[in-house]
């Protein structure tokens, strides 16, 4: 089986997609001609010259008019630079998209488009550049977020956002752009569709791992250093669906493992990690099951520009296969 990267599934997508169905169309900066900042869009500007805009540098004007024009039954894919200037253009995200069914009383009742671009740590652009809104987009009833990890994955999802029929905020990765993956059996069907729900990476029986888009090289990595160091077999999970949130397979995988780590590279406070603990925790507290819990969160304070102090504020393999082994193997 051959190979793919990230940016390449994404363009393959689309391109599948915007065949399928006229109504679908693209906007935002640089994604026509140059075919995008991150090559997303490549080669998609010759295919369909019409339903490629390239826009002015106003996030909060080309979202607003997506917004509009997904009132009217078009499917536009409203593309960021970064999900960071996505920041200008909140107000429509949150009230003229994930609202407007239930503020229109369901009038608006197909309200498809879809938000997309690169979330979180990038490496060497500093704090403004490299915020996590996971967490943000992740509270907004009316909105469906999806933070995609391999190949698979990204087309998966990407083809499901453009056939549900809601508005959907995909938050991608930078980072994971250029990694190749294998394509699987499903790149083999035109109409394969990634449901919003976690995805088993891995199976175990001592520990469970959760771990969100990037941050699960680590998760995965820790994986293996616990195996064939320790002969520990962690359960890997791969939170691909923040909203709704797939709390179930967390917790068929936690009854059996009776250990979680959650990894979030997001700030400590009020995110997606203490979410999943406190679901869990809420969830088995009346039991006699006894479960250890254990958050791993980004560091309190925006990304250093250091490549040395950047290092440090973000969770690195080491730091999983510690706190796993400190769960498992407490010292006396």
């Amino acid at each position: 089986m051959h190979k793919i990267r990230v940016n390449d599934a994404i363009s393959l997508a689309l391109q599948e997609e915007m065949e399928r169905d006229p109504k679908i169309f693209i906007i935002g900066e640089e994604v026509g001609k140059s075919g995008g900042t991150y090559k997303c869009t490549k080669d998609l500007y010759a295919k369909f010259p019409n339903r490629i805009i390239d826009t002015p540098i106003s996030e909060m004007g080309f979202t607003g008019m997506a917004c509009g024009a997904s009132y009217s039954g078009l499917i536009p894919v409203c593309e960021f630079m970064t999900w960071n200037f996505a920041f200008q253009s909140i107000d429509h995200i949150i009230n003229s998209s994930a609202k407007m069914r239930y503020m229109s009383g369901n009038v608006i009742k197909n309200n498809s488009i879809v938000f997309r671009g690169p979330n979180g740590l990038s490496k060497g652009v500093g704090a403004q550049h490299t915020h996590d809104l996971s967490a943000l987009l992740g509270s907004i009833p009316g909105l469906f977020v999806a933070a995609p990890f391999s190949a698979r994955d990204h087309r998966g999802i990407l083809k499901k956002a453009l056939r549900c029929g809601n508005p959907v905020a995909i938050l991608e990765n930078e980072e994971l752009y250029k990694n190749e993956f294998i394509c699987d059996e499903s790149f083999n069907n035109r109409d394969f569709q990634q449901e919003f729900c976690c995805v088993k990476e891995r199976s175990g029986n001592d520990i469970t791992i959760v771990g969100i888009s990037l941050n699960l090289m680590e998760c995965l990595g820790a994986a293996d250093d616990l195996y064939a160091i320790h002969g520990i077999e962690a359960e890997v999970i791969n939170l691909l669906s923040i909203r709704p949130l797939d709390m179930e397979a967390i917790y068929e995988s936690v009854q059996k493992t009776k250990k979680l780590i959650v990894v979030d590279n997001f700030w400590p406070m009020f995110g997606l990690a203490s979410e999943i603990a406190c679901n869990v925790f809420e969830k088995f507290i009346k039991s006699n099951c006894k479960m250890i819990i254990k958050r791993l969160s980004g560091t309190d304070c925006p990304t250093p520009y250091s490549e040395k102090l950047e290092k440090l504020a973000f969770i690195s393999q080491q730091q999983i296969v510690a706190n796993a082994l400190e769960i498992i193997k407490p010292k006396d």
